[in-house]
């Protein structure tokens, strides 16, 4: 069910989330302080992580969820009647949830990347065609003010037309190791950094120059994490995983999950019933995604973009510039100046990223200077909160805002990315991982198969 108000649609109805991990607690909170909202249903593999959801569900006064275990997926559909489905699974079962749950007419939203190869983005981009359905993939960056003002001044035509774009994120040795400590370290489930990761950065790009990703060219390699790498640098330790390791207690790039509450109930104390370990070593042998990843991607509009991950920086941020015809935009995001590592004892709070303002937080500037004329600093609104006040504005803009609190609203009228924005995010670093391994320029097209 839906109301629409201020350009996007806010849903009403019966919740079901599929995936009760940590990201997962954004949408039990979110919907639990909603009153037109009702969390109704949860599936996982682990009962004990959907116990944590019902335990906020119960802070905030509202009922418990009904669980599923991840098999009677299907079951659940069919007694809870469910408007919509919030899918937070490992990304490379994304399709399992979304592909019934169109069937069912239920709208979807799911976490980015939509999913991880190009089979399984062709059965959900299908099933949304011969079903009508509805997809939402949740590109919350697309949310975040500072991207807003962005895509302001190239509507304008501040710059021209726009002819290139240099994009460079940093992730840092506590984020950034984050992604080497557990499933995503596997490309077969999380479809590499350029995927799970840098999805969200080729969607913006996507969103900010409005054209079409049409080919792509890349080079990526492990070069810090895994354990070659690590006996080079002299960062590795000898451990599987830092619970119950001495060797873990003062390295500066483990995880010690019994140091946040969080992480402790939903990981360290679920383990026993699926023995998922969230806390592994990042320069173990196991590891089959890359760290340190450059890209050249060229659109439909003749622009060409040059593109650069790093997952082992000493700082977080990043750095985007466009040049047009008529000048240059720059933008320059310090999210954290430096870290200072966490020992065992110490507090894993802020290890996970996203979910509020990075500790040395440092500062964000937009710069515009036209052909002829002097630099000027762009002016736009500050916002506080989850991935730059992303998160929030996000929900406000799906579910509607929380009772007695000002919206975040939003001056572009389509914020919302659909399952062709999703597939087209995606392509990209599917094509980059191609190119990993082929030395290729990969089409978009020839690689999906269709054009979008």
């Amino acid at each position: 069910m839906a109301s629409a108000t201020n350009g996007e649609a806010k849903m009403t109805g019966r919740v079901g989330i599929v995936g009760t991990g940590h990201r997962a607690r954004l949408y039990t909170n979110s919907v639990a302080v909603r009153p037109g909202l009702e969390l109704v249903a949860l599936c996982d593999t682990n009962p004990e992580r959907m116990d944590v959801h019902n335990a906020l569900l119960k802070g905030h006064g509202r009922s418990e969820a009904k669980k599923y275990a991840a098999e009677d997926f299907d079951k659940m559909l069919e007694e809870e009647k469910l408007d919509i489905l919030v899918v937070t699974t490992i990304d490379y079962t994304h399709d399992l949830y979304i592909v019934p749950a169109i069937k069912k007419g239920i709208k979807v939203l799911t976490e980015k990347p939509m999913t991880t190869d190009v089979e399984k983005c062709k059965k959900i981009l299908e099933a949304v065609e011969e079903y009508k359905g509805s997809v939402q993939v949740l590109f919350n960056y697309r949310y975040n003010p500072v991207h807003w003002k962005i895509a302001e001044v190239i509507a304008e035509g501040k710059i021209g037309n726009v002819k290139s774009v240099h994009f460079e994120w940093l992730l840092d040795t506590v984020h950034g190791a984050d992604y080497f400590r557990r499933w995503h370290r596997y490309k077969d489930r999380s479809g590499g950094l350029m995927v799970h990761k840098s999805s969200h950065h080729f969607d913006l790009v996507n969103f900010w120059i409005q054209s079409k990703p049409e080919s792509v060219f890349g080079l990526g390699a492990l070069s810090f994490y895994g354990t070659e790498q690590g006996k080079k640098s002299g960062w590795a330790r000898n451990y599987d995983r830092a619970r119950g390791s001495k060797e873990a207690e003062d390295d500066p790039f483990a995880i010690h999950l019994e140091d946040e509450p969080g992480l402790k109930a939903l990981y360290h104390d679920a383990e026993h019933v699926d023995n998922y370990h969230r806390d592994m070593n990042v320069f173990a042998d196991d590891i089959t995604i890359e760290d340190d990843m450059s890209v050249l991607v060229h659109y439909e509009s003749g622009v060409n973009m040059t593109y650069h991950l790093t997952a082992y920086s000493p700082w977080e941020g990043y750095r985007v510039m466009f040049n047009g015809d008529q000048g240059r935009l720059e933008l320059e995001c310090v999210e954290s100046t430096h870290r200072v590592p966490a020992t065992k004892g110490g507090g894993a709070d802020g290890v996970v990223h996203g979910e509020k303002a990075l500790k040395n937080e440092g500062h964000n500037k937009i710069t515009l200077q036209r052909l002829w004329e002097e630099k000027q600093d762009v002016p736009y609104v500050w916002a506080t909160g989850g991935h730059g006040g992303g998160d929030e504005a996000m929900l406000d803009q799906i579910f509607g805002p929380i009772p007695g609190q000002e919206e975040h609203k939003s001056p572009i009228e389509r914020l919302s990315a659909d399952q062709t924005d999703g597939a087209l995010a995606m392509a990209v670093g599917l094509a980059a991982n191609e190119s990993f391994k082929t030395g290729k320029q990969i089409s978009i097209k020839e690689l999906l198969g269709r054009q979008l």
